[in-house]
């Protein structure tokens, strides 16, 4: 045989194996598809609260669903999945900063009226930040010491938890920076008139959303309080569209989780609330605008922080604990009475009324020389307490008064109001 044609069957042959290795492979591509095809996807039970109604018991009846209402705080059109809000003011920025600045926030740097509206822009993050923590390992030191004598022995007594009385001195200077801090910490109670497209109403669903998600993710009712403060911080010194403000809410309570969880929801969790109403990059460059305008001052006084310490100084029953804790919360929902007012005052305030309800008593004067406020001092915001006390059953949202329904805070929020205050 020459060389040419056992050229042509060596040739033949490669053909041969090639054409059967490219059947192969197409056998197992279509296996692959055929069997990706029949695999059904699992449904999930998590819950989303979804986009923000009006509606107080939306968790129970319309979890998922995502509503434009005509008060709505935010909306999706068909129109490339455009918010309703930048329909309406296509030209109208979504943040813009106020002309002048506000006097009670905690900004370390002024910024310039004349500066251009600002847009969040994006924020790295290491992906390593967003696992769970673990628990830190034990450290193995050499354990030399005998437990011989009576100092030793004073180690193992310090396990008690600290009477107030017995840290009488930190107790003072703490209760006095936190003072201090509140005035610097306050919002401007009247920021509202200058927010040309969001209300008080919108503002307080957005609030009674975030009562739910608290409840939703079993966080701590100081990371309410926290996120509450952020926002109005936040719309102190930035003009928001109504389209965007369940986004600064969102982003406050990641920040808020963040500064006061052990374990914060991760930022998926807070997409995930929103029924993906924002991205995941909408949130986080929200969260740095959000702490550029608040110049990173996250640790800000707040009303549960104030009644902690007075409960300490003049102990009071569980459950006159609970309606204070459910006044508090109360006046959050609304700027109008309660920024007028410092938290100290709205705490002092929720304790005299609630101490008032259950046990007829009132502010003492223990309370008087550890506050420095007196009942006469503290009478208008007594009142104002009052009114949105009695005024609560009424209002349009309820997740505050469905959270103290439960057994945990003693049901206190079918409480029925005094008509009439007759403190001494």
């Amino acid at each position: 045989m020459s060389a040419f044609t056992q050229g042509n069957a060596l040739h033949d042959t490669e053909r041969v194996l090639q054409n059967q290795e490219n059947s192969l492979r197409l056998r197992a591509s279509k296996g692959r598809s055929e069997n990706q095809e029949n695999v059904i996807p699992k449904p999930t039970n998590r819950t989303v609260l979804g986009a923000l109604e009006n509606n107080p018991r939306r968790l129970q009846t319309q979890r998922g669903l995502k509503q434009g209402l005509n008060q709505g705080l935010s909306c999706k059109t068909e129109d490339n999945g455009r918010s309703c809000a930048e329909n309406v003011a296509p030209k109208q920025p979504a943040f813009q900063i106020h002309v002048d600045e506000p006097d009670g926030a905690c900004i370390k740097k002024q910024v310039s009226s004349k500066r251009s509206p600002v847009e969040p822009s994006p924020l790295t993050l290491n992906p390593t930040v967003t696992r769970l923590r673990q628990p830190l390992a034990p450290i193995d030191l050499p354990m030399d010491v005998s437990f011989d004598s009576a100092m030793d022995m004073s180690v193992v007594e310090e396990e008690k938890l600290p009477c107030v009385n017995e840290v009488t001195e930190y107790a003072a200077e703490i209760h006095a920076h936190l003072r201090e801090m509140e005035v610097k910490c306050k919002p401007k109670p009247a920021y509202m008139k200058k927010q040309p497209d969001i209300t008080n109403s919108m503002r307080a669903i957005l609030v009674d959303w975030l009562v739910e998600v608290g409840e939703e993710y079993k966080l701590q009712n100081e990371t309410l309080y926290l996120a509450v403060n952020y926002i109005d911080r936040f719309l102190s010194s930035m003009s928001v569209l109504r389209g965007k403000l369940q986004l600064v809410g969102t982003a406050a309570m990641l920040l808020a989780s963040k500064f006061e969880e052990i374990y914060p929801p991760e930022v998926a969790e807070f997409v995930y609330i929103t029924d993906d109403t924002y991205t995941k990059k909408q949130v986080l460059r929200m969260e740095h605008l959000i702490l550029k305008v608040l110049s990173f001052d996250l640790s800000a006084p707040t009303i549960n922080q104030f009644l902690t310490q007075y409960f300490l100084h003049q102990p009071v029953s569980k459950r006159v604990e609970s309606l204070a804790m459910f006044l508090g919360e109360l006046s959050l929902v609304d700027t109008d009475p309660s920024l007028k007012y410092l938290p100290s005052q709205t705490a002092a305030s929720a304790y005299i009324l609630a101490n008032h309800t259950i046990t007829g008593g009132s502010w003492s004067k223990t309370l008087v020389e550890a506050t420095g406020y007196t009942l006469e001092d503290l009478m208008p915001c007594v009142l104002d307490l009052h009114q949105t006390y009695l005024n609560a059953a009424k209002h349009a949202q309820q997740s505050v008064r469905e959270k103290y329904k439960t057994s945990k805070y003693h049901e206190v929020s079918v409480i029925e109001p005094p008509e009439k205050l007759q403190l001494e």
